[in-house]
């Protein structure tokens, strides 16, 4: 077969060098070198041809077109707020621009049995709480530590884990996942990459490598079209992030507590005019906080650094230490993976048999932090220079939106309890908590982004009844829920418990919900305040009180959602669920615990928990 001149992009030279070789490739040298040129396009070589081994060359027939077969590759992930879920989407784009045929799913929706159907597999998912699997990941996670896993010998797989270092089962789901599947027989195509907090440019890597190695073990050829897809969109260029948050001008501040209260909490409302913003009821807002500037000074002190000292980042952006320890890096938490960082600055040798002793870092670095580390273990060689490479950013807190866009166009209110305590002998603060109530004034600038929660999100059948468990600033998202109910003249029975201390002093958005209740879009509420009574109530209690009501909401196809405290409220709230359906279907607890799980599986029983 010759290759002809008329419109082709090759010089004579050249064609006259590709008709001499064209006709005597095999078809499986064709195939590789398909797979060759698609890598090469990237603009990195996967091998030296000058050094290659030659293959025997067979006699062959003409050659024929090179008929590409779609490659298939299987995204699965486990999300408790949307990051992985995000960049599992991000990773089928660019796995779909070079030709690949993509089954992407969270993984509660994931078949288990189509696991085995698998060639290439890669898992995106978060640790949660004490190194637990987010709600989505918990059937699946379950199965492949189960007797029903299959071997997977032809499976090529990957695993990119999200965590945060301050916790210490860092990355445990991800590292689970990935020592399971080796275990079952599969082989590793890209290591697993731990993402910290502040994810995105390790996730970014991973990403660049499960595409480059991918292709360089297939013979994929990507269309011109598809290949220039692969740069990012520009509108997820543009999008506002941790490491580009929108400059938002607070317009409103109000303690939502009343005079008395041992408590603040805040009501902001923030403006998102002129950013292009959007959002949906159940998604986060993130705070770029600024840490305590008197704990800074403090810091700086005890390291014998003056404030003007020069520090460039790793962006190349030059500033004072004071500055960006105020700004960019975080001084109020230690971790296991930072005493590691700083053992090499280590001026005492007590430092290095802390280090030395698993079971003493895990009690010490518990509620202390870096000017504890110092005073107790110093003084550290570090300087100013060093802290870029050995401090992690100051991660952005998230927060529950507690607006509906709808009801407050350019706009976002947020519901944060200012957090004030003493440990180790010292006055501690919520880093953003007490920024946002102490020295953040109305006309200020702040530092946010939107966070989309595709796991938190109202029914979308309308006529759906609603179930909403919300003690204290858990109530944030229901308000969000509410609003866009109210807005849209939507159907659909709504059910609020709420909880906190004290009714006069902490009920928090009374008069909403009283409004709402007048105006039919809350159909009932049920408050619960711990401090009034002899014997504490909370809403677990009423949950229990109002078992067989619940019940029947739940028969009639009612979703439940609970956001606030993980490690009690929403614990004790799971616990009750399961003694009311116990209860009500006059089952065992193990039935009571499947049909609740059941509910998961449906979506019907959500969490934001923190």
């Amino acid at each position: 077969m010759q290759l002809l001149v008329t419109n082709s992009p090759f010089s004579e030279e050249q064609i006259q060098h590709l008709n001499v070789l064209l006709p005597t490739l095999s078809e499986a040298q064709i195939q590789w070198l398909s797979g060759y040129l698609a890598f090469y396009r990237t603009g990195i070589a996967p091998i030296n041809l000058n050094s290659a081994v030659a293959t025997p060359v067979q006699e062959a027939p003409a050659a024929q077109p090179v008929i590409t077969i779609p490659k298939e590759a299987t995204i699965i992930f486990g999300s408790q707020t949307g990051n992985s879920q995000r960049l599992a989407g991000r990773l089928s784009e660019k796995l779909k621009a070079i030709g690949f045929d993509i089954t992407l799913s969270a993984m509660n929706k994931f078949k288990p049995n189509d696991l085995k159907k698998a060639v290439n597999l890669f898992v995106l998912v978060s640790t949660h709480g004490e190194g637990d699997p987010p709600d989505n990941a918990i059937s699946f996670y379950d199965f492949l530590n189960s007797k029903r896993a299959p071997k997977l010998d032809s499976l090529k797989y990957s695993v990119l884990a999200l965590g945060d270092t301050s916790y210490e089962f860092f990355c445990k789901t991800g590292q689970d996942f990935d020592e399971k599947l080796q275990q079952l027989g599969a082989e590793r195509l890209t290591d697993r990459v731990d993402c910290d907090v502040d994810f995105e440019e390790a996730a970014s890597g991973w990403i660049d490598a499960v595409v480059n190695n991918i292709q360089a073990t297939t013979a994929v050829v990507a269309t011109t079209e598809n290949a220039n897809s692969i740069t990012p969109s520009n509108s997820e260029q543009s999008e506002y992030t941790r490491n580009r948050p929108f400059q938002a001008e607070l317009l409103e501040s109000i303690n939502l507590n009343g005079r008395g209260s041992d408590r603040e909490t805040r009501h902001l409302e923030i403006s998102l005019e002129g950013s292009g913003i959007s959002y949906e009821p159940g998604d986060a807002v993130g705070i770029v906080p600024h840490n305590n500037p008197q704990l800074v000074q403090e810091l700086i002190a005890a390291f014998s650094w003056t404030n003007s000292a020069p520090i460039t980042n790793k962006e190349g952006i030059t500033s004072t230490i004071e500055e960006a320890l105020t700004t960019q890096y975080e001084i109020t938490v230690l971790s296991k993976n930072l005493l590691e960082k700083l053992a090499p600055f280590a001026t005492t040798s007590k430092f290095t048999e802390l280090l030395a002793d698993a079971t003493a870092v895990k009690e010490y670095v518990k509620g202390r932090d870096l000017l504890d580390l110092v005073r107790d273990y110093g003084p550290l060689s570090l300087q100013p220079s060093d802290v870029p490479t050995t401090l992690r950013k100051i991660p952005a807190r998230l927060y529950s939106i507690a607006s509906s866009i709808k009801a407050h166009p350019e706009e976002v209110h947020l519901t944060i309890r200012k957090v004030q305590y003493e440990a180790h002998g010292r006055a501690r603060d919520g880093v953003c908590s007490v920024y946002v109530s102490e020295r953040l004034e109305v006309g200020d600038q702040v530092s946010v982004f939107v966070q989309s929660n595709p796991n938190f999100k109202l029914p979308t059948n309308a006529d759906a009844p609603v179930i909403m468990i919300g003690p204290g600033t858990g109530v944030a998202p229901f308000r969000s829920f509410l609003e866009e109910r109210e807005e849209t003249g939507v159907g659909g029975k709504t059910w609020l418990f709420y909880g906190d201390r004290h009714y006069v002093t902490d009920f928090l958005y009374q008069t909403d919900w009283q409004r709402m209740l007048a105006d039919g879009v809350l159909t009932k509420l049920e408050v619960a305040f711990s401090r009034d009574m002899k014997e504490k109530v909370y809403v677990l209690h009423r949950l229990l009180e109002h078992a067989a009501e619940l019940y029947t909401w739940l028969e009639e196809g009612a979703y439940i959602y609970i956001c606030g405290d993980e490690k009690y409220m929403a614990h004790d709230v799971h616990a009750a669920l399961i003694q009311i359906v116990k209860q009500e279907r006059n089952v065992s607890e193990e039935e009571a615990v499947a049909y609740i799980a059941q509910l998961q599986e449906e979506e019907r029983y959500l969490r934001d928990v923190y």
